[in-house]
């Protein structure tokens, strides 16, 4: 189910044959979806919602469909519908979160072409799917929700493939390119707008090598985009240009009942402006991990935990706004075949990932607490 529920990227497909035919296979498509809603509160700063989330917010909900067809042996297509409302984020708008046409040739060799999801790291590709994890939030150093819209999927090219070398393990590789759509964000500064981003380019790839030792992963992800942005700031007309360049390493070992996993990631960008003497030119690289690990008790209940670390700017790693520590623990209960529920606890020291216009008052911007709590609850049906 969950490889079916997370795209293309997760399912999987029996060997080819040597010649397979190419003859249209005009079956019923295969139909997946999920409904989630959840409830936040924290416990001092207001965390992920617009709402007050100190007071509780179901302002945390995801819809998805999708369909997947079989054209021949070697051709399939698929597409996923989303919604979700994530306090000023969504609002139920419903889009395309993914959509692909592809060819199989073998083995070692696929395409697939259209919006896919990006494989940076083990887990971004089962971000929108709730029932193939433990934690309701991934580690937000490495995989933040704010930023799901942009960071799941590329529309472009994509090649793939899978290569099997007996006692030495599989070497799984993908490399793509394209680029990414963004809408622009809430704005709340007044003296300066955003009037349009866009990514002229975007590349990638990502290696993993399943070890002979069963259950065990280890890969590396690197990817480099550019983000170029139109602004106006105090009246005067701004163009930025960002490179970004992002590098990720893994591991993993998932062998039941137990799952462990490590990523450790560095994302450097610099920036150049049309008016340096308005906003300088910057050069910023931020640091980002965690461990995570699982535990499956029963059939219907695993527990969880984590802890996350990120940091905005490497060269400053002091002060309350300058880092964000996350420990959390979730309770997983699977209440039926296709209904889960989950309990999660995070414990924050700084607030680096904190969205600052979410603690804004009349009165002004609010004092966020460098040590502070956050409460979840979630439950998903798919079928």
């Amino acid at each position: 189910m969950a490889a079916l529920c997370a795209g293309p990227a997760l399912a999987q497909e029996d060997e080819a044959d040597d010649d397979p035919p190419l003859l249209l296979n005009l079956s019923a498509p295969e139909i997946h979806g999920f409904v989630s809603q959840g409830y936040i509160r924290s416990l001092s700063n207001n965390y992920l919602t617009a709402t007050d989330s100190k007071r509780g917010s179901f302002e945390m909900t995801e819809l998805g469909i999708n369909f997947t067809q079989t054209l021949s042996e070697r051709v399939r297509a698929g597409i996923q519908l989303f919604a979700r409302d994530l306090g000023r984020i969504g609002d139920y708008s419903i889009k395309a979160d993914w959509f692909y046409l592809e060819y199989r040739w073998a083995d070692w060799l696929s395409v697939r072409a259209g919006r896919t999801k990006l494989p940076f790291g083990l887990y971004n590709e089962i971000n929108d799917v709730d029932s193939a994890r433990v934690p309701i939030l991934l580690p937000q150093s490495t995989y933040p929700t704010r930023s799901r819209d942009y960071l799941l999927a590329q529309t472009g090219l994509e090649l793939y493939g899978r290569v099997t070398r007996g006692a030495l393990g599989a070497l799984d590789y993908r490399v793509y390119t394209g680029t990414i759509f963004i809408e622009l964000p809430p704005q709340a500064d007044p003296n300066t707008r955003v009037l349009d981003l866009q990514v002229p380019y975007l590349y990638g790839a990502r290696l993993l090598w399943e070890t002979p030792i069963e259950g065990l992963r280890v890969g590396g992800a690197a990817q480099k985009l550019r983000l170029d942005a139109q602004a106006v700031q105090n009246a005067t007309p701004l163009e930025l240009k960002a490179p970004i360049t992002m590098w990720l390493l893994s591991l993993e070992y998932a062998a039941d009942p137990l799952t462990l996993a490590i990523e450790y990631s560095r994302w450097h960008a610099r920036s150049t402006t049309s008016s340096p003497e308005t906003l300088p030119p910057t050069s910023i690289i931020n640091e980002r991990g965690y461990v995570m690990a699982a535990w499956r008790v029963t059939d219907w209940f695993q527990p969880g935990a984590y802890y996350s670390i990120y940091f905005p700017d490497t060269r400053n790693r002091t002060g309350t706004a300058a880092q964000q520590h996350d420990t959390a623990l979730t309770l997983r209960f699977d209440l039926q075949a296709h209904w889960l529920f989950k309990l999660e606890g995070h414990y924050m020291v700084g607030t680096a990932d904190v969205d600052r216009s979410l603690n804004v008052t009349l009165a002004g911007p609010t004092a966020l607490e460098r040590n502070w709590a956050v409460f979840l609850a979630k439950t998903t049906a798919y079928f």
